[in-house]
């Protein structure tokens, strides 16, 4: 068993599946982070794109839309089990400290990521996650072939899980490791799910918990032997999960939108994919996403004034933002506020412009 592990955690064996996907080093000799050479071009984009299916511009636009277009129960269970897998996944990390594969021989294609931890690889967790959520949250919700869910939501995450490796930013074993822990963590947490979508409407003091521990839990990171943006983008999940849920608790309070319900009395029908739908979901789609991207950046904004001013920071000093107070303050607020939008405040301006 320990040989196995060695060998999944081999860096050579992601180098061989580079390789093998046409991706090479630009010069034999040299540091692969140099510069590569693409021998492939169908792989080298379907990677590249698979891999953008596990980062923030995919989550900052499907999850809105999901809510938004096609269904809030969905979103509710989608962003829920998206934050306990990021948070467990970005912590262990930091605890494990593995180190991600080597170059050589390995080529590496991101470089932001670079400075973070290897295992898990949280982009595995992430997709496993959520199209496997979707599978099990649609099965007695809608009427489709459950051979096809299947199909898509292991199609899916394959595809993700595979970039990891030809993007030279896991091993295999990473990536078996995130896909494994989620598992364990959708067979846990499942008969729990009903009950945590419920919980928004428990108690007024409800959204002190919401707001309390996330920050908390944030705040109190592992501390890492440099600085990563792992922090940063654990605190940008967790405080994102945050709104969104604290929005859920005020549109029950305030009844700005039906109660959460469980299941459908009987399995709907997918609707055919008109024409109509599609021009009315981009318009929401858009507007949407307009007024997040303006709540974001003006928060944001006003954050890092408030904690330059109170720290006694020079503005627009980069190395002040990485900061534990400053960093994970503005992020907390930041995408708090644009969870609250995405949720409470987006819905109403679509009623406000008459689009349903």
């Amino acid at each position: 068993m320990a040989e196995l592990l060695r060998s999944l955690q081999d860096s050579r064996l992601v180098a061989r599946f580079q390789r093998r996907c046409g991706l090479f080093p630009a010069r034999e000799d040299g540091p692969r982070e140099s510069g590569y050479v693409v021998k492939n071009y169908f792989y080298y984009y379907l990677f590249r794109l698979s891999a953008a299916l596990g980062q923030e511009v995919f989550y900052i636009t499907f999850l809105p839309f999901t809510h938004w277009n096609i269904d809030p129960y969905l979103s509710r269970r989608l962003v829920m089990i998206w934050v306990l897998v990021m948070y467990i996944g970005q912590v262990a990390k930091d605890i494990l400290k593995w180190p991600r594969p080597s170059s050589p021989p390995v080529v590496k294609l991101e470089k932001r990521i670079i400075a973070e931890y290897g295992m898990p690889s949280t982009h595995a967790m992430a997709a496993t996650a959520i199209s496997f959520t979707l599978l099990i949250s649609t099965m007695d919700r809608y009427q489709y072939p459950f051979a096809l869910g299947l199909t898509m939501a292991v199609a899916f995450s394959t595809l993700v899980c595979l970039s990891r490796l030809y993007t030279g930013m896991h091993t295999v074993l990473d990536v078996l490791g995130g896909v494994l822990i989620t598992a364990l963590l959708i067979v846990l947490t499942y008969p729990a799910w009903t009950l945590l979508d419920f919980l928004d409407s428990a108690s007024p003091l409800f959204p002190v918990c919401v707001i309390v521990v996330p920050f908390v839990l944030c705040y109190n990171y592992p501390a890492s032997d440099y600085y990563s943006p792992t922090r940063a983008d654990t605190t940008t999940v967790v405080a994102a999960g945050a709104g969104v849920t604290l929005g859920f608790w005020i549109n029950h309070f305030f009844q700005l939108a039906s109660a959460p319900a469980a299941s459908l009395p009987v399995l709907q029908h997918i609707p055919p994919l008109t024409a109509d739908m599609l021009v009315l979901g981009l318009i929401k789609f858009m507007v949407g996403i307009g007024l997040i991207l303006l709540v974001r950046q003006l928060v944001q904004n006003l954050s890092l004034q408030v904690l330059f001013s109170w720290f006694k920071v020079v503005t627009r000093n980069k190395e002040a933002r990485r900061r534990l107070e400053i960093e994970v303050p503005y992020k907390f607020v930041t995408y708090t506020s644009v969870g609250i939008c995405a949720t409470t405040f987006v819905p109403m301006l679509h009623r406000f412009l008459g689009l349903p």
